[in-house]
């Protein structure tokens, strides 16, 4: 792995700074930066393969449960086992895959499905949990959930959920709809989406799970020109627009006509919050 710091360093400051403790614990400031793993920057613009994500579409269409107050759960007190092994198996199917040798949409799609797979996966092995966050075995004194912990090995490198979002996904895609795209089975958390992304259609995927968010009270809530947002965007500001502007900004170019309408003439954010308990279908958790 080459990075602009070398590897034992690098986790020795994202240890110290909090990085690896989990998103729950994150001021602002120390949320974890977009920092590249060259090891992944690997990609050949010519391939037309393409990764079946069926298994996880068949899974999800399964266990996944629209809320009707917007969210998205998994019933994973009724996953069965059977579902549990089908879901193993198309890990170990990605797992195989190599992933380098693919055209950069692709591999998109290819890191967010194995993102969100291994996080339903590791709900499965702990439940029943409260929140995502209960399950500590990340490496380090401090850490809090399950974010640093090596959970596959791809190409001989093993590989942690903070791995794909923050050294591969952003880095590499620099594009803040993955942050809609990527879920911490969470009731604060953007949507986990009822099919899995899809290379053919990604742009349009991405767009609809940012729409989708920005336009539900969890992500932005106005009362009296007062602006309540979701923490995701304190914590990744610089994904965003660097400041409360570009926030606000980015949010109006997914908003709809009367959030639009709210958001004319702001030009701060008052609060943010996050709701960290677990999206789970078979316990009440209404927002």
């Amino acid at each position: 792995m080459e990075t602009s710091l070398p590897r034992r360093l690098m986790v020795m400051v994202m240890l110290l700074t909090g990085w690896m403790t989990g998103p729950g614990s994150w001021p602002a400031a120390a949320a974890p930066a977009a920092v590249l793993w060259e090891r992944w920057s690997a990609h050949d613009p010519d391939a037309t393969s393409r990764i079946d994500h069926g298994a996880f579409g068949d899974f999800l269409a399964r266990n996944l449960v629209t809320g009707s107050d917007g969210i998205n759960r998994i019933a994973y007190g009724r996953v069965s086992s059977e579902d549990a092994s089908a879901l193993d198996r198309y890990i170990e199917r990605l797992a195989r895959t190599a992933i380098s040798g693919y055209a950069r949409p692709e591999q998109m799609a290819y890191w967010i499905n194995l993102y969100n797979a291994l996080t339903v996966q590791v709900i499965l092995d702990h439940y029943p949990v409260r929140s995502i966050k209960d399950i500590d075995i990340s490496p380090g004194v401090f850490s809090d959930g399950p974010w640093g912990k090596k959970l596959v090995t791809i190409e001989g490198e093993e590989v942690a959920l903070d791995d794909i979002e923050h050294q591969i996904l952003r880095p590499i895609f620099n594009d803040p709809r993955i942050h809609y795209a990527v879920n911490c089975a969470s009731i604060g958390c953007p949507n986990l989406q009822p099919t899995p992304f899809d290379a053919g259609r990604l742009d349009r995927q991405l767009d609809d799970a940012a729409v989708e968010f920005v336009n539900h009270r969890r992500a932005v809530d106005i009362r009296d020109g007062d602006i309540r947002t979701s923490s995701l965007y304190a914590w990744f500001e610089e994904d965003f627009g660097g400041d409360d502007r570009g926030v606000i900004a980015h949010l109006k170019a997914y908003a709809a006509p009367d959030l639009a309408m709210k958001l004319e003439g702001l030009s701060s954010l008052h609060d943010h919050a996050y709701d960290w308990r677990l999206n789970d279908a078979t316990i009440s958790t209404g927002f």
